[in-house]
Order: structure tokens, then C-alpha cells, then sequence
């Protein structure tokens, strides 16, 4: 059983209202504990997915969350992202940007597709996706966007007007987004019984000014969400995002920073009977005897320091050893495995349960304090989130932190939307059936490009019989029947050149020089 180690700040170790010192005498030893029972039983028949549909697709599972509203919004930023992009251009410099053109829903929804494909198809840069080289070509990409499209839709890809924007919030480039999500999150789903708040890192290691080092994580270096599950499905009910001082919390006057954020996310959860687990980082006997007044049992590991916690006998204990402390309504562990653990709760009984496993040593059954198991059990919901999305996330290495979080935000939307769908089908397949339907329902095929060298090489030019003929005369072109030569315009055996003819290769619609050029064409792979 591994227990969460980490560092913190010295603002936050102010806030955690710590004291070794504290007054204790309320607690005393027991072997017979039994919790107050709940003043409000938790109602089952309220909680899961609300108002759901009769025969819901994965797209409309996904769009309950990222609804074509808020992408409509993120279309008008992005485009008038990109106007403001245009007007910073100095004059005569051309570049990506001289060739945007205004963005909608359905290519915006397509992007996303895009993005999300490309956690699952994993290359080591973007412009590898649109690479020619048949041991690593993906023509697919090439038939959602060009490059230089993708490319510049990421670059003007933003979620705020800067002219009305609140400068003040640390947030306020990815605000919008972030409200809009939770709120749908929390409007969608009703939670179960059992609820998990615990801490999520998001890789970043570029300068910013909320950046957060947690050494016990696998990242170290990132954002810090701390994030509310329902632990019966998994499904991630709300998200803050640490800020340090400005972080968007209502603050509870002798719980501390770690006590502010629980209250702030269960806030709409309190007085229904639900039970919560939570790490060290939060847990307090001040804090479980506030929720207790509020109908809410809590659990979790705890800090010996934390004022108003017992003093447990300083002897050294056996592996396997526990100690109960009671003050009437909570129960205070120190159970010894590898080392002392101590735990609080309040609706656990001061019992022992078998494990299931078999001391190989001893041959006798292994035992564990209620608490520690349902702790156990219960508290890893947010760490499994974060891996079950690290195999297929779409979050890529950007200079901007705020397009990560947005990305993010993306998976975990998608997340949910798997788990509110239903169906039998692991996650994967979810999101391969998630993006299929939403190119179906708004991507509109890209046009063959007619210049420049194929991606792919038409094996046509190879097998079928070719001879020579003259350009066609056509309305637009009048009396004009003279092309640029493909070889020359785009062969790598010559230097480039720019040379017109009036003959071409039919079957292939190919203009062509007639020496050496159609031969050259239709011989060589790599002409």
C-alpha cells in the first residue's frame, strides 16, 4: 500500500493550521467504536446520468459536454485571433497567415478530430503526419487538412477576446472553457455514494507563474488540477486549477487552503449523505467534523501534526499492529505495515477485515483495519483517470500552456463521455467511434492538390499505355494552351524551373516537356 509523500510551500505549510502540540484530551483508546449514523441518507435514484438519451451516439455523448455553442465561441476567437495575428504582420512579409481564411464549427470539430487522432497515431513532431516518405506516410492527416492549415489553425486556436478580457485572472485565457466544461460536467452527471478528491499533474515544464513542483508525481513539474471523481464510474465531476493565493476557491476561516478547495468542489454534494476520500494533503479532524455537520463522512490518510489529532503511544509497533483513538464521532487509526500510517474517518467502526491474501511467511490470513481498506479501494480514482488517459492523450508539446489545458480538458471530456455512454466497449474504441462520427457528420473531403509533386505515386504513369497530345484548349484559358511542366516544375533530379509546354500525357492529365521530360515521367520512380 503506497501512500502519497510530497513537498510543499511555506505559504502553504501556513495555511494547513498545523500544531504537534494540540489539545488532545477529547480522544481516548477503544476496540469498540461505532460511528453516529448519517442525519441524511444518501438517495440513490437521483444520482447518474441525467435526462439521458433513447439511443445516444458517442458524438452526442461527447457534444453534451463540448456542445457546438461553446465550439461556436472558440470559432470567434480563433478568427478574430487571427485578424488581430494579420494586422501585426509588417507590410510585404507573407507567411501562413496571409493564407487564413475565416474557420467554422464543422472545421473546427474536425480539428479537434484531428488532434484527438493524433494521441492514438503517435509521431515525434506534427509535420511528420503529413510526411511523403512511404515508410512513414499517413495520407489520412493529408485528407483532413493540409499542413499549412492544421499549422495555422493551431497557431490562432484561442478561447478569449483580449480586448475584454479580466487580466487580473491567471486564467482568463482558458476561463471560458473551463466553466463551460465543469458546469456541463456537473449538469450532466449526478454523482453516487462515494466521492474522491485528489491532485492531477499536467506536464509542464516552460516558465509560468503558477507552475507547481510535486515530486511524488511522475510529471514533477506541471499544472496542478485537483480534481473531484465519483468513484462508482470513475467520471470526473469538477476541476480547479491551483493558481497559489488566487486560486478560484471560497476560503473557510480555520481550514486552510487544503480545507477551502474541499468545501469549494462539494459545495452542491453537502447535506445528501455522500462520503468523501481524500489524501493527507487535506485531511484534518477540523475539516471531517465540519463535513460531519454537513452530512458527509469522510475518510483519508492524515498528518500526526494536524491540530486536533490524538497522541498515539510512542512505542514502536509490530508490523501488523493497530491503534484506535475515538472522540465520539471520529475514529483515529495507527495501523503499522511498512511503517505507521494513520488514518481518520468517520463512519468506519474500530474492526478488522481479511484481505483475501495469505502471509506467505506464516500462512495466516493478512488483516487491515475497515478504514485503510476502503481507503485502499477507493482513492485511486484520479490517479486512474490520469493513466487510463495517458495511453491516448492528445496533449502535445505547445508553447502556449493554455492550448495544453484546453487539450486536457479535451481528453477528459471525451473521458466522460465514454463512461456515460454505456456501451461495452473499451476506451480506445470509444474514441475511434467518437471521431468517425463526427467526420461524417462535418468534415467535407479536401480536394486533390494539382501542383507540386504526389504525395503518393500514381501507378498509373507505370503500367498503362501513354502517348503525348497537346493541351487542351479550355473556356477560361482562350487561345492560351500552355501549361507548367510537372518535371520541371517540381522534379528533384534538376533544379527547379519554371518552363511551360503545350503537350501532356492524357492519362495521366500531366503536362509534360516532350524530350526528356515524358520519359522521365513515366520511367523513374523518383523523377
Amino acid at each position: 500500500m503506497s501512500f502519497k509523500r510530497r513537498q510543499l510551500t511555506n505559504s502553504e505549510y501556513e495555511s494547513q493550521e498545523s500544531d504537534s502540540d494540540s489539545d488532545s484530551e477529547d480522544w481516548k483508546a477503544t476496540s469498540h467504536f461505532t460511528p453516529p449514523g448519517p442525519a441524511v441518507c444518501f438517495d440513490e435514484s437521483q444520482s447518474g446520468v441525467q435526462r439521458p438519451l433513447p439511443f445516444p451516439t458517442e458524438a452526442e455523448r461527447f457534444k453534451l459536454f463540448l456542445t457546438e455553442e461553446m465550439v461556436g465561441e472558440i470559432v470567434e476567437e480563433t478568427n478574430r485571433y487571427a485578424l488581430e495575428l494579420q494586422e501585426k504582420r509588417e507590410p510585404g512579409v507573407r507567411g501562413k497567415l496571409a493564407k487564413w481564411v475565416t474557420t467554422t464549427i464543422s472545421e473546427m470539430y474536425t480539428f479537434l478530430v484531428t488532434v484527438l487522432l493524433m494521441g492514438i497515431v503517435k509521431k515525434n513532431s506534427l509535420r511528420e503526419y503529413w510526411s511523403t516518405d512511404p515508410m512513414f506516410a499517413t495520407p489520412f492527416f493529408a485528407s483532413l487538412f493540409s499542413q499549412v492549415r492544421f499549422l495555422v489553425l493551431l497557431r490562432c486556436l484561442h478561447f478569449v477576446n483580449n480586448a475584454t478580457a479580466i487580466l487580473s485572472d491567471p486564467l482568463y485565457k482558458i476561463r471560458n472553457v473551463l466553466i463551460s466544461l465543469t458546469s456541463a460536467f456537473g449538469r450532466v452527471f449526478v454523482p453516487y455514494k462515494d466521492l474522491c478528491i485528489d491532485e492531477s499533474l499536467m506536464l509542464w515544464k516552460g516558465r509560468l507563474a503558477f507552475r507547481q513542483y510535486i515530486p511524488s508525481k511522475r510529471h514533477r513539474f506541471g499544472v496542478k488540477f485537483f480534481v473531484m471523481c465519483d468513484v462508482k464510474t470513475g467520471f470526473v465531476q469538477d476541476i480547479i486549477v491551483y493558481t497559489g493565493s488566487t486560486t478560484d476557491i471560497k476560503h473557510y476561516e480555520g481550514l486552510g487552503v487544503s480545507g477551502s478547495v474541499v468545501m469549494t468542489m462539494l459545495a452542491p454534494h453537502l447535506g445528501k449523505g455522500h462520503t468523501l476520500y481524500v489524501d493527507n494533503w487535506c485531511s484534518s479532524p477540523t475539516l471531517f467534523q465540519h463535513l460531519l455537520s454537513n452530512s458527509t463522512g469522510a475518510c483519508g490518510t492524515v498528518r500526526l501534526n494536524r491540530k486536533g489529532m490524538p497522541a498515539f503511544g510512542c512505542g514502536k509497533m509490530q508490523r501488523g499492529e493497530v491503534e484506535f483513538q475515538e472522540n465520539g464521532q471520529q475514529l483515529a487509526v495507527k495501523w503499522h505495515d511498512k511503517r505507521d500510517v494513520h488514518v481518520l474517518s468517520t463512519f468506519h467502526t474500530a474492526t478488522m477485515s481479511a484481505t483475501g491474501k495469505v502471509d506467505h511467511l506464516t500462512g495466516e490470513r493478512k488483516i487491515k483495519p475497515d478504514c485503510v481498506l476502503d481507503y485502499n479501494l477507493k482513492m485511486g480514482v484520479v490517479d486512474k483517470a490520469d493513466m487510463i488517459n495517458s495511453f491516448v492523450e492528445c496533449t502535445r508539446k505547445t508553447n502556449k500552456w493554455y492550448k495544453k489545458i484546453f487539450f486536457h480538458l479535451i481528453d477528459t471530456a471525451v473521458l466522460n463521455g465514454s463512461i456515460v455512454h454505456r456501451k461495452v466497449i473499451t476506451y480506445q474504441k470509444y474514441r475511434e467511434n467518437l471521431m468517425r462520427e463526427l467526420l461524417e457528420e462535418h468534415h467535407t473531403p479536401r480536394h486533390p492538390s494539382t501542383g507540386g509533386r504526389p504525395a503518393v505515386d500514381n501507378p498509373l504513369r507505370f503500367t498503362a499505355r501513354h502517348f503525348p497530345c497537346k493541351v487542351p484548349q479550355t473556356a477560361s484559358q482562350g487561345s492560351r494552351t500552355w501549361r507548367h511542366c510537372k518535371v520541371c516544375l517540381s522534379g528533384a533530379r534538376r533544379s527547379k524551373q519554371r518552363k511551360m509546354t503545350k503537350y501532356m500525357c492524357l492519362a495521366c492529365d500531366a503536362p509534360l516537356c516532350i524530350s526528356p521530360c515524358f520519359e522521365e515521367y513515366h520511367m523513374l520512380k523518383h523523377y
